[in-house]
């Protein structure tokens, strides 16, 4: 009998790990319940403490089901629509990196369940401080998916004050060690470990709220008009030839309707051709028309090297002057296909155009646009906080040029318009995104939304933005600053288990 009730018992916490992942979900965008991005890992910090040494990895694993496979189904949308490979292929590979991504969890689980400290340390120190060198873990390994931080969900709520100070893994942090002290005040029998938990708690809560309230950087200069041009071209239609004249032909009818922007901007390969061959009949009257009124055009093409012929994913300017930036950070089997020698023929099996694009040099020079450097990022480039910092402190402000017409009215658009938020919050610069079908944006320095352009339409989103001076702590030391402190406390946690336990 005692062995039936400890099966249920097990199966009923392996659903509620599974549950616990998906109600995290719901904390991001477009749901934005942000309480649940702490309830959701408070979960299955309980059930930890609760686990054996072989439940760990079983209970976290299937906590990163619960948060990929609910929060990344956007994958399976990009696949299925526009991969041209039926039904099937789509779900399996959408399950596959569900389960790759599901597997640091796991790999969370199976860390926490094997340091032996007492239940208050491993609440306070041990799950908070590992569940951030994991998110780290992620973002960077095998390309890097950082997506879906607990710090995301955060941008709206008073942890956010914390982002400019230690990053969204901060943010993150935070999160994690709310969670964790909300199941200590709930299951600690002591009135003393409950009240310094609550402390703990309330100080941690006032402290990033004040955070939030200094002013990291300052404006400079007159306001900078904009306007972002979202063209809303089908994915299905883009890169047809037929749809290359009408496109143009929009860009410069909207680019002519607001030429009294001192900068328009467009999305991410906005000329669906390669720069040479709309040079002649297209660019050049147009950069002389941009010189003639004083003002800037940022748009995104494919270039071409005449030499070695690569391509490149380009954003390049007109205007006071020509630039152009190549894309650094390629997203793996869509921009670049790693073991090329062995895998050559899945791209062209999934017909993706172009895909097969050269990686821009991290040496490269900020763009110069009007009187100003600007920090840019194409795409997935602007979910690695610490390489959109490498722009400052020269950068006045950030563009994003993205195309997330792969994803449809999915989570995705959503997410990642949370994500750039978070890039401006962390550096204390104004973003303005770019995209194919939305979501355009101007984004503040404090991450908020100046303006957004509604998904799935036609709009020109027009706001002013000024370019800002200074410095976060953040963008002076990136992510090592919190790396550090976590492997410190990993590193206490242990000795502290001598300390009176709970």
């Amino acid at each position: 009998m005692l062995h039936d009730a400890r099966t249920a018992l097990l199966r009923r916490g392996r659903l509620l790990a599974l549950l616990a992942g998906a109600l995290t979900t719901l904390g991001f965008a477009p749901f934005n319940l942000w309480p649940l991005a702490i309830a959701g890992p408070a979960l299955l910090f309980w059930l930890w403490l609760h686990a054996g040494r072989d439940s760990g990895f079983r209970l976290g694993l299937l906590y990163g089901l619960g948060l990929m496979g609910s929060g990344v189904t956007w994958l399976h949308v990009s696949l299925a629509q526009f991969g041209d490979v039926g039904w099937f292929l789509p779900l399996l590979v959408t399950g596959l990196f569900v389960l790759v991504m599901a597997l640091y969890y796991g790999l969370l689980g199976w860390l926490v369940s094997r340091i032996p400290v007492a239940k208050r340390l491993r609440l306070s120190l041990l799950f908070p401080a590992a569940w951030v060198l994991v998110e780290w873990l992620r973002g960077w390994f095998l390309s890097g998916f950082p997506w879906l931080q607990l710090g995301y969900a955060q941008i709206d709520s008073p942890l956010a004050g914390l982002g400019p100070l230690f990053g969204s893994l901060g943010v993150s942090w935070a999160a994690a060690f709310s969670a964790g002290l909300l199941v200590l005040i709930l299951i600690t029998t002591a009135r003393r470990t409950r009240l310094k938990a609550l402390a703990m708690l309330g100080g941690l809560w006032v402290a990033a709220w004040g955070a939030g309230q200094i002013e990291w950087s300052h404006p400079e200069g007159e306001p900078i008009r904009v306007a972002v041009v979202q063209g809303n071209i089908p994915q299905a239609e883009k890169w047809k030839l037929e749809q290359l004249a009408p496109t143009l032909i929009h860009y410069a009818k909207e680019t002519r309707r607001h030429l009294d922007a001192d900068l328009i901007l467009w999305p991410e390969t906005a000329v669906p051709a390669f720069q040479f061959q709309v040079e002649e009949p297209f660019l050049q009257g147009m950069h002389r028309l941009l010189q003639e009124q004083g003002h800037n055009l940022v748009f995104g093409v494919v270039q071409m090297d005449p030499e070695s012929k690569a391509y490149y994913n380009a954003m390049v300017s007109l205007g006071s002057e020509r630039a152009h930036y190549h894309k650094r950070h390629l997203v793996p089997f869509t921009e670049y296909l790693p073991l090329k020698g062995w895998l050559g023929s899945l791209v062209d099996f999934l017909t993706i155009p172009m895909s097969d694009f050269a990686h821009g040099s991290s040496a490269q020079p900020l763009m110069q646009v009007g009187e100003h450097q600007v920090g840019m990022s194409i795409c997935y480039e602007d979910a690695f906080g610490s390489e959109m910092i490498e722009a400052l402190p020269q950068a006045a402000y950030l563009i994003n040029a993205s195309n997330d017409a792969w994803f449809g009215d999915s989570l995705a658009p959503h997410q990642h318009l949370q994500i750039a938020r978070m890039r401006a919050l962390e550096t204390g610069r104004y973003l303005l995104r770019a995209t194919n079908t939305g979501i355009s944006a101007v984004i503040g320095p404090k991450g908020e939304l100046v303006g957004v352009s509604p998904l799935l339409q036609r709009h020109v989103l027009r706001s002013e933005i000024r370019a800002m001076q200074g410095l976060t702590p953040y963008a002076r030391i990136g992510n090592w600053g919190i790396v550090i402190l976590m492997l410190f406390a990993l590193m206490v946690a242990y000795p502290c288990n001598y300390w009176r336990g709970s």
